[in-house]
């Protein structure tokens, strides 16, 4: 299986992140602009977690819940 990148637009159109999938283990890794991984989701456990490690969501695994709101 292969890693795809898709990019994150914020309402302007500018690219705020990308996420990645592909992984065997059915996880994403999310990106911000600069590269700099910011966190994980997981659809087997069903739960977004931050770079840190901590708990974001224990119910969802969605990689939009680690962008910052403006």
């Amino acid at each position: 299986m292969a890693l795809k990148k898709e990019y994150v637009r914020d309402s302007t159109k500018q690219i705020i992140g990308s996420v990645t999938t592909g992984f065997d283990d059915t996880s994403k890794v999310v990106r911000d602009n600069g590269g700099s991984v910011i966190g994980r989701t997981s659809d087997r456990f069903s739960n977004t977690r931050d770079s840190s490690g901590k708990l974001v969501s224990s119910n969802t695994p969605d990689p939009g819940l680690l962008f910052p709101k403006k």
